[in-house]
């Protein structure tokens, strides 16, 4: 059965160049969730409009999710939950950090019902690693951690990022990416695997 990927962005959204957004161009038939509000964001609305974007598939869904939406993501309620058959989480935030994501505070620590991978770097200036590992756990992530990567966007020179694309091929299962729509023939090795949290 086919699988509909879902693009969440995180806070401010992914812009030109960030492989999300190259990711929502090139995937078929990629849906990115948009929000209203993506300066001051409040859960209940970034939550919902996730779930929205979720229930209105028929296929079942891949989550594609980017700092924020890592967060926003743990957040959803059960129907979405239901749909979604794997999830590709990366960079996640502290939304303790700073005041203006203090709303997705506290953050969900309950296992996740579907299979996820967790991508964290050493020295993402958004999330401690430990921190990352400590959702990881909690979430029942497989946890990818990756040396000195940033916030795994633009400004730390993730564009294409094809690592993430093998990570993402192995949450799709059977599905096959067209290589000529993404590059599937090189991955970084400048990651460091560890164990199932």
């Amino acid at each position: 059965m086919p699988v509909r990927f879902i693009i969440i962005p995180g806070w401010r959204d992914s812009g030109p160049g960030h492989w999300q957004s190259l990711w929502a161009e090139r995937l078929g038939g990629a849906v990115r969730v948009q929000q209203d509000d993506w300066v001051t964001p409040a859960r209940n609305a970034w939550v919902a409009s996730i779930a929205r974007t979720i229930l209105l598939q028929n296929e079942p869904v891949v989550v594609v999710a980017h700092s924020l939406g890592c967060i926003a993501t743990a957040h959803l309620p059960a129907d979405a939950v239901n749909r979604i058959q794997g999830a590709l989480l990366v960079a996640p935030a502290d939304p303790e950090r700073r005041a203006i994501l203090s709303d997705f505070a506290p953050v969900p620590y309950q296992k996740l019902p579907y299979r996820s991978v967790l991508v964290a770097s050493s020295n993402d200036p958004y999330c401690p690693v430990r921190l990352a590992g400590a959702y990881a756990r909690a979430w029942g992530s497989e946890f990818v951690r990756m040396q000195n990567a940033g916030h795994i966007n633009i400004e730390s020179g993730h564009g294409e990022w094809p690592l993430g694309v093998a990570l993402l091929q192995s949450l799709a299962g059977d599905v096959s990416l067209s290589a000529s729509s993404l590059d599937f023939s090189s991955t970084s090795s400048s990651f460091v695997p560890l164990e199932t949290a």
